[in-house]
Formats: C-alpha cells, structure tokens, sequence
C-alpha cells in the first residue's frame, strides 16, 4: 500500500529548526516501510486554520497516486470539525500513527470536542477579564499585570488539564458510547481494546470513565 506522509508544526521557527518534526517523521517511518511513501509534505501553519497548501498537495498525491495519506498524530491534521469534515469529503483515506483505529466517527468526536473546549476556554477568559475591568482594573498596565496574569494562567491550566490528548480523546468516545447507552464497564473495556491510557498511564476503570464523563458535563 502507497502512502504520502504529512506532517504539520505550528509555528516558523519550529518549521525551520525542526523541532517537532523529526518526532513525526519517526512515528511515520515506524508504522510504515520508507520505500512505501511516495512524498513528504510539511505544512508550518496553525491548527486552527484550513487554509495549507501543502495538505492540498499531499491530498492530490495520494488521491492521483490511490495512496493513504498518513500522519502522525491526530492533532496534525486540525481540531476543526468543518476541516475534518472536508478531508473526509476529499475521499482519500488517511491513517494516524497514533491512533490508526480511529475511524470517521471518532475523527468528527476527537475534533468536536476539541473544538468545543476551545470555544469554552476562550469564553471563559473573556468573561473573567470583563469582570477585572468592572472592578475598575486597567488590563495590560504594570500594577494589574498579577491579576491578568492569574487570569490568563487559569485558562492555561484548564487547557492544559481538559486538552490533554489522551483524556480529549477519551471524553469524546465516552459521550459517545453514552448517548449510545453503553455503561461506565463497556466503555472502559472499548477504551483498552483501542489503547487508551490515562495521563498517569493506567488503564481506564469504570470509575475513571464516569469521572472523565462527568468532568465534561460540569463544562
């Protein structure tokens, strides 16, 4: 089977220095043979944008050659559902190293929730600062810059904390399988079967699927 290989960095100076890309690369040539991938492609871009030229080529590549377009990560490809959706749509399948049992259900989940996240994270930043500048507080100038600070670094740990990949990924497939009526010991057995670990690398329980569920509906 032909492949054409994509990878994204998000920024310049990390497509100039490399810097996350060899760890793709690696990923790539891991899960297939070097002599099966037909062209590389490296898109410096942001995650949140659809516009990339060289996903385009990479897309007609495979599409013209019948090759799977592979990447390493899920998160290479967007968090945007709109953008998935048009990948999808593109008709060229594509695999991620690190979930390659990820099928066009799951992608839309993965990217959903992502994109939900995103918007409640940003919303609630913007009213936090709405209510510092309520109280009279200047945002941006020296003596305030703590109180912003704490703002800003509260968003970050939430991102940090419900962005995790693996418990993104995993709160996606249990809403699913809930709405699905699937129970709490279902879910945590799909979750191993797929190779899901939480972050401290346990297997998912019963327990811990009902808090990431949970968690998600206190969003």
């Amino acid at each position: 089977m032909p492949y054409v290989a994509y990878y994204r960095v998000s920024t310049l100076q990390q497509g100039r220095s490399g810097l996350g890309l060899a760890a793709q690369q690696q990923m790539v040539r891991s899960f297939v043979r070097e002599d099966a991938v037909l062209g590389e492609y490296v898109e410096v871009e942001s995650g949140k944008t659809a516009e990339r030229p060289q996903l385009r080529q990479a897309l007609q590549l495979a599409k013209a050659r019948g090759a799977v377009l592979v990447i390493a990560k899920l998160d290479r490809l967007s968090r945007n559902v709109a953008f998935i959706a048009s990948l999808m749509e593109s008709g060229v399948e594509f695999v991620a190293c690190d979930q390659p049992q990820a099928n066009k259900f799951t992608v839309h989940i993965f990217a959903a929730l992502a994109e939900q996240e995103r918007d409640l994270i940003s919303e609630r930043t913007r009213r936090a600062l709405q209510v510092l500048k309520k109280q009279g507080k200047q945002l941006g100038s020296p003596q305030n810059l703590t109180l912003e600070a704490q703002v800003e670094g509260l968003a970050t740990r939430q991102r940090n904390a419900r962005q995790h990949e693996g418990n993104r990924q995993a709160t996606a497939l249990i809403l699913a399988r809930l709405a699905q009526g699937h129970s709490y010991n279902q879910i945590a057995l799909e979750l191993e079967e797929l190779g899901f670990r939480t972050r401290r690398g346990c297997t998912f329980t019963h327990k811990q699927v009902q808090r990431l569920a949970q968690r998600a509906a206190q969003a």
